[in-house]
């Protein structure tokens, strides 16, 4: 089918009645698919981050200290700004004031006077922002050009308190907080995506069987109109007119789709001990003792002082006890194709820690035991 009769069947298929197109598709296995739109992403759809540099102010003495240089110029050349001249060598010190990095996100396809939500974070060591405004800062994308203007009240969901013998106490950040709707767009970012022939959607996790099975159900609905070439991306001839492309996206979004079987994973976060076991592990027959070796050392000070009549001096001498326990190595082993409750049974059932469940998996993917992938982070 070539270009101009795929577009002449695509005219066709929008002016059908829904109904219609809703026979037309196949239902896929509820358990095993996923609406489409979960799947990829839309090439020239996309997320844009921006950035700016600013000042809080308003603050109750919670601000940036005088030994934060930066903070003391840029009031004098925010008070510039507003004809206020401030004599040179003067350090303007106010703890009044943070300085801060406002950071957002620029969606796809807003246009100019939207506003999008922005993230106020502390640069200076300023102890809160509670109760403090953000002055007019300008947000800049990649290409260093401002994209949205950002200000406000800022919201933050932390606070810290400190008493005069030097005892603080501090819940969540109090160093960062959200102005929603804080930052108005100004500039919009162009895309191509109503200008080229071709959609191109991008998988999110790219697999070759969930590729074929989405090029399967799209043509299969609109007829042959979807291609690829790898697992990570399908090009989709779509409606030259904007309207209807976009009516097209949304029904092309709106498709179940029967998503691939990856290999099952374990992710080991060793910063903070979490271990995830995806469902559908299985392990080989295999045989696991694992002890461990806890080694204490305490240290105490004896002081050796004479007697009164006694010449002597006082003395004090380190006295460390040291003590080695082996542990209670215990042997366990799982049966050939035991599954994830399996594993997690004989692993609480022992007591093991997130350190012990990592060293006894990691040992259990060197000896080829383990079905699956593991990932460290």
């Amino acid at each position: 089918m070539n270009f101009r009769k795929r577009l002449s069947f695509l005219h066709r298929f929008l002016a059908l009645p829904l109904a219609c197109c809703i026979a037309l598709g196949g239902a896929a296995p509820a358990q095993a698919a996923q609406v489409l739109r979960n799947l990829v992403a839309v090439e020239g759809m996309r997320d844009n981050p921006l950035v700016g540099y600013g000042l809080v102010v308003g603050l109750n003495g919670s601000g940036d200290s005088t030994q934060v240089k930066f903070a003391s110029q840029s009031v004098i050349n925010m008070l510039k700004q507003f004809g206020v001249k401030v004599p040179d060598g003067t350090d303007a010190k106010s703890k009044n004031v943070a300085t801060v990095m406002v950071s957002a996100v620029f969606p796809p396809g807003y246009r100019k006077g939207q506003n999008i939500d922005v993230v106020v974070s502390s640069m200076g060591d300023a102890k809160s922002l509670r109760g403090g405004a953000l002055l007019l800062t300008p947000l800049r994308a990649a290409d260093n050009e401002v994209y949205a203007l950002a200000q406000g009240n800022v919201v933050v969901g932390g606070f810290s308190a400190s008493g005069k013998s030097g005892s603080s106490v501090t819940v969540n950040t109090p160093t960062s907080g959200r102005i929603p709707s804080g930052a108005a767009i100004e500039r919009e970012i162009a895309t191509d995506f109503a200008t080229k022939p071709i959609v191109r959607l991008s998988l999110r996790h790219p697999h070759f069987q969930t590729a074929t099975n989405i090029v399967d159900s799209i043509n299969k609905r609109f007829g042959d109109i979807a291609t690829t070439t790898d697992a990570t991306s399908i090009d989709v001839v779509a409606p030259a007119n904007p309207t209807q492309r976009v009516a097209f996206m949304a029904k092309l979004e709106a498709l179940s789709i029967d998503v691939g079987d990856d290999a099952p994973k374990v992710v080991f976060n060793s910063r903070t001990g979490t271990v995830v076991i995806a469902d559908g592990l299985r392990v080989r027959a295999a045989a696991v003792t694992h002890g461990s070796l806890k080694v204490v050392i305490s240290e105490s000070t004896k002081v050796s002082q004479p007697n009164a009549l006694a010449q002597g001096n006082t003395v004090a001498t380190p006295q460390s006890q040291v003590s080695v326990d082996q542990g209670s190595g215990q042997m366990f082993k799982w049966p050939a194709g035991a599954k994830l409750q399996a594993i997690i049974d004989v692993i609480n059932s022992l007591g093991a820690s997130p350190d012990d469940i990592m060293a006894i998996l990691q040992a259990l993917d060197q000896a080829g035991a383990i079905e699956g992938e593991l990932v460290v982070i």
